[in-house]
């Protein structure tokens, strides 16, 4: 194995939207398949999850769904959080995107370029990133209404804590700025369908919760990450390992350099809280993580493993996130084009 080695559960991705499908009740889901799916390949994630019943997607941007349009087809919607910018119509309309307009500007813009066009409408309830306020939604509510938009959004703060007080006042205003206008509406991702049925709305959209990143009853690991182990060396008590002898060995060890870094998006701040495995047997890192490098205490193991997992049921993708100080959104979009990505799967 000349490259770590990313394998990707398709079939893991599908069963985790069905499993967050069937918590979203009677609301549609759909499938958040941005920055590349999260990193694990937008084309592939998204044909599986059409197969499975998926007919919503929603990206970041009109150049996310070049790729996405391909992969679907005609006919599925493709949703845009970022709306229409200047320089979008084109794209907008050749690949049938709906925008999702944040702006009285952006509003102005889709209406006089593409008069007719499916769009969507994003408002601010609290999270105050994108999305109409609320004077602005109300000084134009009747004007988009009578346009029909495809979708009227909103999006959570603080999903991932069911009980910050945030999430009830941001349902409120929610309601407050769209009971009665008889288009379908959309508040929550992941975390928003966990928090049960008052949140739900008509359509749902799972993110995260698709992708492993977020530890729920029912929810399916889907990444595995193998390093190949390049050398194996001898090193004695005293000796130092890696960049600025930050690891000094205090007894005779077996030290395995593994072929991946932090230029494959394992952060250096990983060092020393992170492990990699061998069937079932934890193996510490020892000294720093390099560009293209990271040493691994093997003593324990007594042969001489060809590979180690760094993800692996042992260590999930949230537990690496936790060792790293981070979330688990940023370790899988982090991850680097120099894997050899393996897929596993797909619909069933």
């Amino acid at each position: 194995m000349a490259a770590p080695t990313l394998t990707i559960d398709l079939t893991a991705i599908v069963a985790n939207w069905r499993t967050l499908a069937g918590l979203s009740g009677k609301a549609e889901a759909g499938a958040v398949v941005k920055a590349d799916a999260y990193g694990l390949g937008a084309e592939k994630v998204a044909r599986a999850l059409l197969q499975a019943g998926a007919r919503r997607f929603f990206a970041a941007t009109p150049a996310e769904g070049v790729a996405l349009r391909q992969a679907v087809g005609p006919g599925p919607q493709i949703f845009v959080f970022s709306g229409h910018m200047a320089g979008d119509t084109e794209m907008i309309q050749d690949l049938d995107l709906v925008p999702l307009l944040n702006s009285l500007d952006q509003m102005t813009r889709h209406f006089e370029a593409l008069p007719g066009a499916a769009f969507g409408v994003q408002i601010d309830t609290g999270l105050n990133r994108l999305g109409m306020e609320a004077g602005e939604w109300l000084a134009v509510a009747a004007i988009a209404l009578e346009r029909g938009p495809a979708l009227v959004i909103s999006h959570l703060a603080c999903a991932d804590d069911p009980a910050d007080p945030m999430n009830a006042l941001q349902l409120a205003e929610f309601h407050d700025l769209t009971d009665g206008i008889g288009v379908k509406r959309s508040l929550a991702a992941t975390g928003g369908i966990l928090l049960g049925p008052a949140y739900h709305f008509d359509v749902t959209r799972p993110g995260i919760g698709l992708y492993g990143g977020l530890p729920a009853a029912g929810l399916r690991d889907v990444v595995r990450l193998t390093a190949p182990v390049i050398q194996i060396r001898e090193v004695s008590a005293g000796e130092a390992v890696g960049y600025g002898g930050a690891f000094v060995a205090g007894a005779p060890m077996r030290v395995a350099t593994l072929g991946c870094g932090y230029a494959d998006g394992l952060p250096r701040r990983l060092s020393p809280a992170m492990q990699v495995w061998h069937e079932g047997n934890a193996c510490p890192v020892v000294g720093r993580i390099s560009m293209d490098l990271i040493t691994v205490d093997i003593t324990a193991l007594g042969g001489e493993p060809r590979s180690l997992d760094i993800l692996c049921p042992e260590q999930t993708l949230t537990d690496l996130a936790a060792a790293a100080g981070t979330i688990s959104y940023e370790i899988l979009t982090s991850l680097g084009r120099r894997y050899s990505r393996h897929y596993l799967g797909g619909a069933r």
